[in-house]
């Protein structure tokens, strides 16, 4: 299966509209493979390393083949982390965005409540952590009768941070006539002994395409003393000047430090570890999306779910303990066929974690020098013209699938016996507006919002002040959320 466009798989038009939006143009290695099977409902084993546009080989049909009437959750992605779960679903709102296709995330530190409530919308999809989906399992809150798709994402993380009991006592709750789909990045035996107890027959594909890591990345390697490190990392920066950069450390200390020394430095900077506040870390990740600092100084918390399509440079501050992490560390640059850099600081300590992910990696990394002095110097003036200003956001694909979109308040919602089908009865009679132009309903008890699409939202405003939705007159305003 070589096709070269989205046009050749039969999509429906909603989904692919918002392909042309987000600039979704020629599919992946991993699209191209998975996307056709899927369409067919067969169950599938994926090794695909992270960056090879994996969420969307999925995303695509399941959105495609989600029954937009049916109010149950009809596709469950589990996740190994938090971030992780929150881009998926990101992604997962966008691909349907036309299709008003619901997903939430569900996800420990936060409200147990606030999720119950929203799971009570109608939601089309639920992605999230395996300990806080048994939670809802456990407690009658998420629905599982019509669960027609479960993905499994990261499954080697999965293992590694110890999940997989929960992954199979989830597994072991869904119906049994259900398509499952596995990604990992390295396949371990515990996970392939998970998919032939669960799955039918599964088609393996492997994208062996490029290796492991992706040809895009150039990488290097620079021997320092642990003392030196600091003065490096900042000459380093001096002379990449880097639109976007990320800077890996391997303890949430190691972050602290470096973060205050940049900042001091006036850095356009932020960090991101797990001692953060889960809203923080939101907050950080959003912002590094957003443009609004160029460095970011993260723990391995931020390998996964960071899906930022203009990082061009990576540097790996301490040299990561598992070979594997250097994968997903370095793989946050290079995406989306754009070139990335990968720098990695060894101590004369660290040889062996080095050997270990160059085995791994299948090829030696080559060593360069340290910037000199001069090179320094030279760079210095166009580095202090770059580092006040904004990171130029190239391809923020949130942003431009919700472009046009205007989110409406309603003051009533379930206790006034209102439906879904009310908001669109009344909207799409308003003159210069269709169905086409309602987005994501949401309907509470005492209130409800409506997504308005395609620049509509003023005109649906100015029209419904007036107006009656089945007979009741409700206050509608912009919503500030």
């Amino acid at each position: 299966m070589s096709e070269k466009s989205f046009a050749a798989y039969h999509l429906s038009d909603e989904i692919k509209r918002a392909l042309s939006v987000l600039k979704y143009d020629v599919p992946t290695e991993v699209q191209q493979q998975v996307i056709p099977l899927a369409l067919e409902k067969h169950d599938l084993v994926v090794k695909s390393q992270t960056g090879s546009g994996k969420t969307a080989s999925f995303g695509i049909p399941v959105c495609d083949m989600i029954e937009w009437e049916e109010k149950k959750p009809q596709a469950l992605i589990l996740t190994p982390t938090r971030e992780l779960a929150v881009q998926v679903r990101d992604d997962m709102t966008n691909i349907g965005r036309f299709k008003r296709i619901k997903a939430m995330a569900v996800y420990g530190k936060e409200p147990f409540n606030k999720q119950k409530e929203e799971l009570k919308q109608k939601t089309h999809v639920v992605v999230g952590t395996p300990g806080r989906v048994i939670d809802h399992i456990d407690r009658g809150t998420l629905e599982l009768s019509q669960i027609k798709y479960l993905i499994i994402d990261e499954a080697d993380e999965m293992l590694n941070m110890g999940f997989i009991d929960e992954v199979e006592s989830i597994i072991r709750e869904l119906p049994a006539d259900r398509v499952t789909m596995v990604f990992s990045a390295t396949l371990p035996k515990d996970v392939e002994n998970l998919c032939h107890q669960y799955m039918k027959d599964p088609t393996q594909i492997e994208i062996e395409s490029s290796g492991i890591t992706t040809s895009t990345i150039e990488h290097r390697l620079i021997e320092v003393k642990e003392d030196d490190k600091l003065s490096l990392l900042k000459d380093i920066t001096v002379v990449e000047n880097p639109d976007s950069c990320l800077i890996f450390c391997r303890t949430k200390e190691h972050v602290d430090t470096v973060f205050a020394e940049l900042e001091e430095s006036d850095y356009s900077c932020e960090r991101l570890h797990g001692g953060l506040e889960q809203q923080d870390r939101f907050a950080v990740m959003d912002g590094f999306k957003m443009g609004n600092f160029r460095y970011l100084v993260a723990t391995d918390v931020a390998a996964r779910g960071i899906d930022i399509d203009n990082v061009t440079l990576v540097i790996n501050y301490d040299v990561p303990m598992e070979k594997e992490s250097y994968v997903h560390r370095t793989g946050r640059t290079g995406r989306a066929g754009n070139k990335g850099l990968a720098i990695t600081l060894a101590t004369p300590y660290e040889g062996k974690f080095v050997k270990a992910i160059e085995r791994y990696i299948g090829f030696e990394i080559p060593v360069m020098e340290a910037p000199k002095p001069q090179e320094v110097a030279s760079g210095q003036a166009a580095f202090d013209e770059k580092i006040n200003g904004r990171r130029v956001v190239r391809n923020n694909k949130t942003a431009r699938i919700n472009q046009g979109i205007m989110k409406l308040h309603f003051s009533g919602g379930k206790k006034k016996k209102l439906r879904a089908v009310d908001f669109v009865g009344t909207i799409a009679k308003i003159p210069g507006v269709t169905a086409e132009d309602i987005g994501i309903i949401t309907i509470q008890d005492t209130l409800s919002y409506v997504d308005i699409l395609n620049g509509k939202g003023s005109i649906v405003l100015q029209a419904l002040e007036n107006a009656t939705i089945k007979g009741k007159k409700l206050k509608v305003s912009k919503a500030l959320k």
